[in-house]
């Protein structure tokens, strides 16, 4: 069973991330959304543990969030994907459940 793990924190400012990395398993997808796409970001104490899931979780990262915010995907962390509405949809169509992180 799979589940769709929501992050729309900053790891600036909370730990919501590192928690959700350390509960996600194999074939889980976490969707980064609102401040949580400052986490799928290059440069951040944060990145070396997201790549490193990368080849076990799904990482995706709301594209309008990430517009919203200035980001470009040339600074998304390699493994890192972008998704816009109609596939945030979807990844909660295709999980079994879903999980947002506070």
């Amino acid at each position: 069973m799979s589940t769709l793990h929501t992050v729309n924190k900053s790891p600036f400012a909370t730990q919501t991330l590192q928690s959700c990395l350390n509960h996600v398993k194999d074939g889980d997808t976490i969707l980064m959304i609102e401040d949580g796409v400052y986490g799928g970001t290059v440069g951040t104490t944060i990145a070396v543990a997201v790549a490193a899931i990368t080849g076990k979780v799904a990482i995706r990262v709301l594209e309008g969030d990430m517009a919203a915010r200035g980001i470009n995907a040339d600074r998304l962390i390699n493994g890192v994907t972008p998704v816009d509405y109609a596939g945030f949809v979807k990844l909660a169509a295709e999980t079994d459940r879903t999980q947002a992180w506070l």
